[in-house]
């Protein structure tokens, strides 16, 4: 209940604030007499859709620690806490980046990056990771979430979610004018009708599905690269190809629905075109040319 009501808070403060930015930038008068501007139109797209992935972005980690629960280790209060930390330490600095937060969280096996920038990151473990998983597969699996900060994942994936989301309102907004031209031709009324409104919230819906193909196959390969990131830190493909195996034979939750593209582990859809994550096997067969 507690990850359901953060989500739509988020989401709602996200909305509250881009509609009070458009509407003071005078951006959401794309509608005029003579049409569509679509200069206009292109500027209200960009900042809905840029804005609400990077607001996203900025407060990644602040909801990755409240939708999960995640405790912040600030001081380790024993071996497994210091192991860990000691562990993405290392990494962090084999990888040239800053020390990241560290962080456990309780749950069925799981683990996750996230942050608005390299140098302001979060690694989180769950317990199920941590105690299904021996330490050379735990360090794999860290290796493989410090290489999702050092290949800037959270960022790219930001900008790809904002240009996709910019297209999807901007050709729904031309869609919904185009099909209420046509329904009021030859009428003496002016401004939008209602056909207007269905057919832009219509068309969003089937755009942003198509959209969410696209972002999943980025998703899909920003793992593989990951992994092959993993094996470089730990010198050797086995200890990810070995942790990947034990995922498969361990019960995974999938993450909160916010964070599905971040974890180590769960997200695939029903259907492959929109899985976050590629096949277990795929991934094992891959770090065998890393």
């Amino acid at each position: 209940m507690k990850r359901i009501v953060l989500f739509l808070a988020t989401n709602i403060a996200v909305m509250l604030v881009l509609g009070l930015a458009v509407n003071l930038l005078g951006l959401d008068r794309f509608l005029t007499e003579n049409g569509l501007n679509l200069g206009m139109l292109l500027a209200f797209s960009g900042v809905i859709g840029f804005g609400g992935a990077f607001i996203s972005l900025a407060m990644s980690k602040f909801m990755a620690k409240r939708s999960v629960g995640a405790h912040v280790i600030e001081s380790p209060s024993n071996s497994t806490e210091v192991w860990l930390v000691d562990t993405v330490a290392r990494l962090a600095k084999e990888a040239n980046l800053a020390m990241p937060e560290v962080a456990i969280y309780e749950g069925e096996p799981n683990a996750f990056a996230t942050g608005a920038t390299k140098n302001s990151s979060l690694v989180a473990v769950s317990t199920g990771l941590l105690q299904g998983m021996t330490r050379e597969e735990v360090e794999a699996v860290l290796a493989h979430e410090v290489a999702h900060i050092a290949n800037g994942d959270m960022v790219t994936l930001t900008l790809i979610q904002g240009v996709v989301n910019t297209f999807v309102i901007f050709l729904s907004r031309i869609v919904g004018y185009a099909v209420d031209s046509f329904l009021r031709r030859g009428s003496d009324s002016s401004g939008p009708g209602i056909g207007y409104m269905v057919a832009s919230m219509a068309s969003q819906v089937v755009f942003g599905v198509l959209a969410s193909i696209i972002v999943a196959w980025f998703s899909r390969q920003r793992e593989f690269r990951a992994d092959a990131g993993a094996a470089q830190l730990m010198r050797s493909p086995v200890p990810m190809q070995n942790a990947l195996r034990r995922l498969s034979s361990l019960h995974t939750e999938p993450l909160p629905q916010s964070m599905a593209a971040s974890g180590i582990a769960g997200g695939a859809g029903l259907m492959a075109l929109f899985a976050t994550h590629p096949p277990l096997e795929e991934r094992i067969a891959a770090l065998n040319h890393s």
